[in-house]
């Protein structure tokens, strides 16, 4: 089963295996992807609507890998329809991918290239220097900006 972000409806992307995506999917979609949405649905594309517990899980593994500002909620959800359904997450976005890649779901790009390594990112603070697991709104030190780090 292939899971279709936004991109796969914008990009105009085909398969002949089944296809699922969730309910948020088609409300960020306009014009011509909004009816290519309409007619996969038509046509038989399964709507999936993940389970609170397993959104929680997805939320949980990308507060891990330092993706959880990153990502929407409807990344977050399509990545546990993805994960229920045991499917391939079919996407562009590379925190998306990067939360797939640390949960064992395959993720297929379109028109990017895709991630190259899974990284767990840290979070460094812009005034004292000192780095963190966790994202912050602040530095819990000295109350300065946290900027996303590369663990490498």
């Amino acid at each position: 089963m292939h899971v279709l972000d936004s991109s796969a409806f914008i990009h105009d992307y085909h398969t002949d295996e089944q296809m699922a995506s969730i309910p948020d999917v088609r409300e960020e979609l306009e014009g011509e992807s909004a009816f290519r949405f309409d007619a996969m649905e038509g046509s038989g594309m399964h709507i999936h609507i993940p389970t609170d517990g397993t959104v929680e899980k997805i939320e949980r593994a990308a507060g891990e890998t330092g993706d959880r500002e990153e990502l929407s909620a409807t990344d977050v959800r399509l990545l546990a329809a993805a994960f229920e359904l045991d499917g391939v997450v079919v996407t562009d976005d590379y925190a998306v991918q990067n939360v797939a890649e640390h949960l064992n779901v395959v993720a297929e790009v379109i028109a990017q290239d895709g991630i190259a390594e899974q990284r767990d990112w840290r979070f460094q603070c812009q005034g004292c220097g000192r780095e963190f697991d966790d994202h912050h709104d602040r530095c819990p030190i000295c109350g300065s900006d946290l900027s996303r780090k590369n663990p490498a």
